[in-house]
C-alpha cells in the first residue's frame, strides 16, 4: 500500500469517526473517563466534541497541508496517545459501545492503538530513498 492511499484511508477513517461524535455524542461518552472531567472542566459530551472536531481537523489536515504532512502525522500520533486511556477506561468498565460490545472487542481494540500511531507514522513520513531520488532526477532545478 502507496503512503499516499494510507494516509487518504486514515484521513476518511479519521473524518467519518469525528463527524460520528458530532451525530451520536451520546455512544462515546461511555469511553470518557470521569477523571478526564475532573482535570478538563469539561463536560463528558464537551470532551466527544472536542474529540471529534479534532479527528475532522487532523483528516482535514492530511488531505490539505502536503507541506505540514509530517507535522500532521506527528499530531494524529500523538491523537492516537491521548486517546488510549478512554480504550483503557472502556474496557476495564466492559461498557459497550457500537462495534466494541464483547470484552474480546474492546481488549482487541486497545492492540488495534499502536498499530494507529504507527500508520499515522508511516502514511506521513518521509518518502524511501529511492523514490524520493527519482523525482529529484525528473523535476527541473
Amino acid at each position: 500500500m502507496s503512503r499516499a492511499i494510507a494516509r487518504w484511508a486514515l484521513a476518511i477513517a479519521l473524518g467519518a469517526i469525528g463527524i460520528a461524535h458530532f451525530v451520536s455524542s451520546r455512544g462515546f461518552r461511555v469511553v470518557v473517563p470521569d477523571w478526564a472531567t475532573r482535570m478538563t472542566r469539561l463536560d463528558k459530551d464537551a470532551i466527544v466534541i472536542a474529540s471529534g472536531a479534532a479527528e475532522v481537523a487532523l483528516a482535514a489536515g492530511l488531505l490539505t497541508l502536503p507541506k505540514e504532512r509530517r507535522r500532521i502525522g506527528w499530531a494524529t500520533a500523538a491523537f492516537f496517545v491521548a486517546v488510549f486511556p478512554g480504550n483503557v477506561h472502556q474496557w476495564r468498565t466492559q461498557r459497550s459501545t457500537p462495534g466494541l460490545d464483547t470484552d474480546a472487542k474492546r481488549l482487541g481494540r486497545l492492540f488495534l492503538q499502536p498499530l494507529l500511531v504507527l500508520w499515522a507514522l508511516w502514511a506521513t513520513g518521509e518518502q524511501t530513498t529511492s523514490t524520493a531520488r527519482r523525482r529529484r532526477m525528473r523535476s527541473p532545478r
